[in-house]
């Protein structure tokens, strides 16, 4: 099963490459440039292409519309692919914003402002961007930045809310790039790494109106027990608010999600489906702690193995999404590695199951591994590596522990980033349960 679940990973994350996506999404009519249904005449094109696949999305588009783009520039994360001749790439620092990514923000703010009613800004966006333009709201520091961040990632918050947090305390987030390009423009493709896929979420919103409010980040910040810089409190206290639905400024701008979760989930679902197991997608929108989400898995498994319900092995049961971490030790690891740990524990001993649960970006938070991939015999693997897979739970240090029972996953930059892809396969043998 380990090998069937390694073809099932790649084929979802092939069926995310972001390259593709773009070019599904980018056609040239005539003289127009035509994106989600609606076109556009453009003197040129600018592009601002920011995120872990960013790279890849301004290759592509520079391979549709040729010399109709006049420059722009990538942003990036370290060691992943830079964008084509021609575009100025520029790597950054992810999850936590660095220097770099402050001047990246500055010559993509620079580059919005600059164009004219008859320019076009070509946004090619995708996870990461957030942190990888750091663009720290009026008053505020890049430390004082970094410090938020750093305590949004640690408690527990889920993405949205982390979002909500970023776009009122940035000056290109919530909407704030497309406002700057205005009167220009703005066609936005966006490689969604959000459980739904609604633009306003994916990298915090940059070319999308934002639902969101001041006094919901304030909220945020509350209820997470996070005790903000005083230059944050400040700016959330005096800020105007972000651009909202309904806004004219919107008229002249165009988001479209190319490329999301979904597509990876469904590509899995195939490919398991083609190596003789029956597939069931639970759902793409699993969101919370991934404690939780082991602890459902596994009882889906002994499920399976005691009745054939829902689905009789053998199957694959498949899911997408973002989990969150309650950080409560100061060990090393990640939303997927310590699903797979808690998971692996859950069915210590039981026969007949195998299961990955990865970042399809190729690292799961802090670390070098995509993911991890376990078993009922992974727990018993960690002990004989010398390490207590309980203690490593408690500790939140899933990392250490899954290398010890040589159960990491270590893709690299995998060129894409969406949600994150957990395949369970079930052969139907009954021990253990």
């Amino acid at each position: 099963m380990q090998d069937d679940l390694r073809e099932i990973l790649a084929a979802g994350l092939a069926a995310a490459d972001p390259a593709d996506a773009v070019r599904r999404s980018l056609r040239v009519v005539g003289s127009e440039i035509s994106v989600g249904g609606r076109a556009f005449e453009a003197g040129s094109v600018s592009v601002v292409a920011a995120g872990k696949a960013a790279g890849a999305m301004a290759r592509a588009a520079v391979e549709v519309l040729g010399d109709k783009i006049s420059g722009g520039i990538v942003v990036t994360k370290d060691d992943h692919d830079p964008g084509p001749e021609g575009l100025e790439t520029v790597f950054s620092s992810h999850p936590e914003p660095d220097e770099r990514g402050v001047e990246a923000a500055r010559k993509a703010r620079e580059l919005a402002e600059s164009l004219e009613d008859n320019d076009l800004l070509l946004a090619l966006i995708s996870g990461g961007a957030s942190a990888l333009l750091a663009d720290p709201g009026e008053g505020i520091g890049l430390n004082e930045l970094k410090r938020l961040t750093g305590d949004l990632l640690r408690s527990g918050a889920d993405i949205s809310e982390i979002n909500t947090v970023r776009k009122h305390v940035s000056t290109l987030k919530g909407g704030g790039l497309a406002n700057l390009a205005a009167p220009a423009p703005t066609l936005a493709l966006l490689l969604s790494d959000v459980v739904g896929d609604e633009p306003s979420s994916i990298a915090s919103g940059l070319t999308a109106p934002d639902p969101t409010t001041l006094e919901g980040a304030r909220s945020v910040l509350e209820r997470y027990g996070i005790e903000p810089p005083e230059s944050v409190t400040r700016h959330l206290a005096t800020a105007e608010e972000t651009p909202k639905p309904g806004d004219d400024l919107f008229d002249k701008v165009v988001n479209v999600v190319c490329g999301g979760g979904r597509h990876a989930a469904e590509a899995a679902v195939e490919k398991a489906r083609e190596l003789g197991y029956a597939p069931l997608l639970l759902s793409t929108f699993f969101t919370g702690d991934a404690r939780g989400a082991a602890s459902m898995y596994a009882a889906v498994v002994r499920e399976v193995l005691a009745s054939g319900n829902p689905i009789p092995p053998p199957c694959a049961i498949v899911g997408a999404g973002e989990l969150t971490v309650t950080v409560r030790g100061d060990g090393t690891g990640g939303p997927n590695q310590e699903f797979s740990l808690a998971l692996s524990l859950a069915l210590e001993g039981v026969d007949g199951w195998a299961a990955f649960s990865v970042d399809t970006d190729g690292h799961d938070g802090p670390t070098e591994a995509a993911g991890a991939l376990v078993d009922g015999g992974t727990a018993s693997a960690i002990r004989e590596g010398g390490v207590d897979p309980e203690d490593a739970m408690e500790t939140n240090d899933a990392y250490a522990a899954l290398e010890a029972g040589g159960a990491l996953l270590v893709t690299g930059p995998s060129g894409t980033n969406v949600n994150d892809l957990r395949v369970a396969l079930v052969s139907g043998c009954r021990n253990g349960v």
